[in-house]
């Protein structure tokens, strides 16, 4: 006859619990809380905000001149986030994937804004020839795995491409980023129990910019905090501003450093604000204009890495030409997209089925 429940021997705990301290990132991070940047790495994280930030600005203007159809997500006021994470990452061994917010992470991973611009147009100089749009891009020579329009749906991905990094032994990681909307699907923790459990190399980051797609956070989550979410997988968690690129470089130095020493999956939530509406048809009438406002006049990461500059003492010829050289490389994108032919029909039929193994 089996025992009580009361007079059963207790699970024995796990061996290292006395070791597994939550909040020993967030110490770590907290003690150094900005990257210390050089002129040199300052202006490169200022020019490539900038980059993400005209370069949606265009796609937006290219939408209202119906030359984008679809769907289109603009990161515009969030670029510090993927700006901050990714120039801490490994280009030639790291893989990323989002979701369909996905211009501003290729951008910031190096893919060349031409074949981005013409995805978005729908040509077939597109990086997923033209048959993708903005919510579908992919590129597996810079290991950018999209671009996914189903919400959560890249994250039990980037479990996978995290236990191919591991497999294979290539010294790589992946960094999988999603929304605070999508924290409550129910195959993010699914994902969180899996990487866990086989203590794969990956970095979840919530882009929680506070509205999901319309819903404040506060009416859709019971729990706000999104970096406690790892918590019953044991996944340590870090809150970082992620309006000073300073502060989230700082933060990856730190998460990225616990995940290369074999130590497992982090959980980073990443506090930003997004100034459009969820997509381009989005009126954004949940929120105020005072507030979207405030916003972009008190923690706007470009504005904040500029005085930065300005404070160190880079002229202000040099940020000024730094601006026209993205205005300008923005406008090529554009024109090249907009001169492009768009896909044969013949690719109506290809890249459906793995022709090959």
């Amino acid at each position: 006859m089996a025992k009580p429940p009361s007079a059963r021997k207790p699970a024995a705990a796990a061996a290292d619990d006395s070791a597994f301290t939550l909040r020993s990132l967030q110490d770590a991070y907290l003690a150094k809380s900005r990257f210390e940047a050089s002129d040199e790495d300052l202006l490169r994280f200022y020019e490539q905000m900038v980059l993400i930030r005209r370069f949606e600005e265009k796609a937006g203007q290219l939408y209202g001149l119906g030359l984008i159809g679809g769907f289109c997500h603009l990161y515009i006021g969030q670029e510090a986030v993927a700006v901050g994470l990714q120039s801490a990452l490994d280009t030639e061994k790291d893989s990323v994937i989002t979701g369909y917010r996905d211009h501003g992470h290729m951008l910031a991973y190096g893919i060349d804004p031409k074949v981005i611009m013409a995805e978005l147009t729908g040509r077939g100089a597109g990086i997923s020839k033209g048959k993708g749009g903005s919510m579908h891009m992919f590129s597996v020579d810079h290991k950018f795995y999209g671009g996914h329009g189903i919400v959560g749906a890249q994250v039990p991905l980037g479990a996978g491409l995290a236990f191919a990094h591991k497999y294979r032994e290539d010294g790589g990681l992946c960094m999988a980023y999603f929304g605070d909307g999508a924290s409550n699907q129910g195959q993010v923790y699914e994902a969180f129990n899996m990487a866990a459990l086989w203590n794969l190399p990956i970095v979840f980051v919530v882009e929680n910019n506070g509205y999901a797609m319309g819903t404040a956070v506060k009416r859709g989550s019971a729990e706000t905090h999104f970096y406690r979410r790892g918590t019953a997988f044991r996944i340590p968690g870090m809150d970082v501003n992620g309006m000073d690129v300073l502060e989230v470089r700082a933060a990856a130095e730190v998460a990225l450093a616990h995940v290369r020493a074999g130590k497992g999956p982090v959980l980073m939530e990443l506090k930003t604000y997004r100034y459009r509406g969820h997509s381009m048809s989005d009126p954004a009438k949940y929120r105020t204009r005072e507030e979207v406002q405030e916003m972009r006049d008190k923690h706007d990461p470009i504005d904040a890495a500029k005085a930065e500059l300005l404070k160190r003492g880079v002229s202000e010829n040099t940020i000024k030409e730094i601006d026209k050289q993205i205005r300008s490389k923005v406008n090529e994108a554009a024109d090249f997209a907009e001169s492009s032919p768009e896909p044969d029909l013949s690719e109506l039929y290809t890249d459906i089925l793995v022709e090959s193994y």
